[in-house]
């Protein structure tokens, strides 16, 4: 029997979690506008923050480039969010969501040229399959 990978229970977790997500952002945007869904939105994670902070063993183990690329990727995830909001409250929750769940790709290719990572054959046959599935959703 194969053990199951540690990473797997946390991902599917969040797999349903962001699914779900995706729901409730087009369920809000139905109800108010993007940027008020935003805002309200941000309460949610402002909770989990700080459920995390209670919880951390201080002092945080931080450094000057793991602080800048952290709070990078909060700016890119946060204007990103709103911008998400604005596409999935004009389009389709069914054709915006998976579209904007392609983001992986551009994290590949900046992966393959900035951090000289490989794509092999099979990965290269995955980034194509997903282009060809969002033209088909898209259609």
């Amino acid at each position: 029997m194969t053990k199951t990978p540690t990473w797997f229970v946390p991902a599917v977790t969040a797999l349903l979690l962001w699914g779900a997500w995706g729901l409730f952002q087009k369920l809000a945007t139905n109800q108010m506008p993007p940027r008020n869904v935003y805002l309200v939105g941000a309460g949610g994670a402002l909770t989990v923050v700080l459920v995390m902070l209670a919880t951390s063993e201080f002092p945080l183990q931080v450094n000057t480039r793991g602080i800048l690329f952290a709070v990078l990727a909060g700016g890119c995830s946060s204007l990103g969010g709103l911008l998400f909001l604005h596409a999935v409250s004009k389009g389709k929750a069914s054709v915006v969501i998976p579209f904007t769940a392609l983001y992986p790709l551009i994290t590949i290719i900046l992966s393959f040229t900035i951090l000289k990572e490989t794509i092999t054959a099979q990965q290269g046959m995955g980034i194509v399959l997903a282009l060809i599935s969002m033209a088909l959703l898209a259609g």
